[in-house]
């Protein structure tokens, strides 16, 4: 989808669609004269967010259909409002069949955003509605192609302002070419997308850019390193498990160093503890953590932060074997903490201490995990919305501020100290399941907070918006969203 620009009406130029988005109530000048009484007619449009009217055009008019599309409340409208906006007008084009649009927008459309900022967050939107995911389609190339929007012009820009804008949409289009990559990796049956198939796509990103190196660590490094936990999930599996470093080096001298630690499952069986068959169906997306993680560094080939950073995530597949590790085992960490097994099923915190311990060895100013970890997060906070645990307020605040600006919703859940007791073991030093039927996602925070030391920490539970299988609103389609690339981003960004 390109992203043109002119200073022309709408309407005034060929395309199959032209679109004007309009406040409620704020009065519709921008609209012409002799459509304007219709429009406030059909349907009893009122300009309420989201609403959308379509007509034929005028024997004057250039474009093949009309519309406009409500914006709600001006003093309501934000960033996310903007996104949310370009993701209707994507999801509208399509039900139209429309390939090319014309959308008029003035300076007064924006709220109290500025050019640049609206830039970023429309197409943010339409980029991310647009998606789709059509590799394993036998048609694929042509149901994508039927699918997708050609071109969208943004209409009645000054010169100025288009060249404000048109930054916007290039912030826009770097961040969400992270978005979609997560996505596809996500998305990709585990037959294709195992251990060795998550490293290569991290390669495919690290050479990308000449700021951005990769080290590979294979089954015998990891074992010199001492991750048996890591190694003990993967046991079960015939294919091999992977560690991957990614390193990003700004320009200049960095003034963090921030390691990003993913959650890579690859494919999650349960392991012995076998999930019914319901529970594995989309267990694809156990390794989201890690996808997300690879979608940072494609955002970071095309965006400059000061801050040195580290992606690292150990890949591995949690398979029943004659080999698989086993409930009532203990497993030594790289940092000598011993797990007591309980439940093979819990195998995201086992390897997620390893990859931890070894981001603490690289010494940074900060650590931040993402884990598809506890069905409980899902059942305290639904499927959009994330759960935080940290250990420092400072690092907390910024995330969830990234995240509020991102339109990605995390909530804080507490650290509370008395829960350390759920994850004690009588035989090890921890285990790795909590109190039955309560705090499961706390109790998995208490796991891992182990293995970050004084580290300041964050822990973002993705289990809930990592996958969807309904449209939660037009830019979060079915199947993967690539959660916590925008996030960490804008906190990047930040620094």
């Amino acid at each position: 989808m390109k992203i043109l620009f002119d200073g022309f009406a709408a309407h005034e130029r060929t395309a199959d669609l032209a679109i004007w988005p309009v406040f409620k109530g704020a009065g519709w000048k921008r609209i012409p004269d002799d459509t304007l009484l219709f429009v406030s007619s059909a349907e009893h449009f009122e300009g309420g967010f989201g609403e959308w009217v379509v007509l034929p055009t005028l024997n004057r008019f250039k474009a093949r259909k009309f519309a406009v599309m409500g914006m709600g409340e001006k003093s309501a409208f934000d960033a996310d409002a903007m996104r949310r906006l370009g993701a209707n007008i994507i999801k509208r084009a399509k039900e139209t069949k429309a390939k090319t649009l014309r959308i008029s927008f003035s300076l007064s459309s924006f709220g109290e955003l500025s050019v640049r900022e609206a830039g970023q967050a429309l197409a943010e939107g339409m980029i991310l509605a647009g998606y789709g995911f059509h590799s394993y389609h036998a048609k694929n190339a042509e149901k994508a192609k039927n699918q997708s929007v050609v071109s969208v012009t943004i209409a009645e820009l000054s010169a100025s302002d288009q060249i404000k804008f048109s930054r916007g949409c290039a912030d826009a289009e770097a961040v969400c070419s992270g978005v979609l990559i997560a996505r596809d990796l996500v998305n990709t049956p585990s037959m294709d997308m195992f251990p060795l198939a998550m490293a290569e796509a991290a390669t495919r990103v690290a050479d990308r850019s000449k700021r951005i190196s990769i080290k590979i660590l294979d089954r015998s490094r990891m074992e010199r390193m001492k991750m048996q936990a890591a190694l003990s999930v993967a046991r079960g599996s015939e294919h091999e498990p992977v560690g991957v470093h990614m390193v990003y080096k700004p320009a200049g001298k960095a003034k963090k160093r921030i390691v990003i630690v993913g959650k890579a499952v690859t494919f999650d069986s349960g392991g012995l503890s076998i999930k019914p068959a319901d529970g594995m169906m989309t267990m694809k997306m156990d390794m989201a953590g890690g996808a997300s993680v690879i979608g940072l560094f494609r955002a970071l080939a095309d965006i400059d932060v000061d801050a040195e950073v580290h992606g690292i995530f150990l890949a591995v597949e949690n398979m029943p074997s004659g080999n698989a590790y086993r409930p009532g085992d203990v497993v030594r960490a790289m940092n000598g903490t011993t797990i007591e097994i309980l439940n093979t099923d819990a195998e995201g915190r086992v390897v997620l201490a390893d990859a931890l311990c070894y981001a603490q060895t690289l010494e940074p100013d900060a650590i931040i995990d993402l884990a598809t970890l506890t069905g409980a997060c899902i059942v305290a906070l639904g499927e959009d919305i994330a759960g935080l645990m940290t250990n420092d307020r400072k690092l907390a605040d910024r995330i969830l501020a990234a995240a509020d600006e991102s339109g990605e919703p995390i909530w804080e859940l507490p650290m509370y100290t008395p829960y350390e007791e759920h994850v004690k073991s009588r035989i090890a030093d921890i285990k790795n399941i909590g109190a039955r039927g309560q705090a499961g996602t706390i109790a998995g925070a208490m796991f891992l907070k182990h293995f970050v030391g004084s580290t300041p920490w964050v822990h973002l539970d993705i289990a809930g918006p990592a996958y969807t299988e309904r449209e939660s609103r037009p830019d979060l389609p079915a199947g993967a969203t690539g959660f916590g690339v925008r996030t960490l981003v804008r906190y990047l960004q930040g620094l």
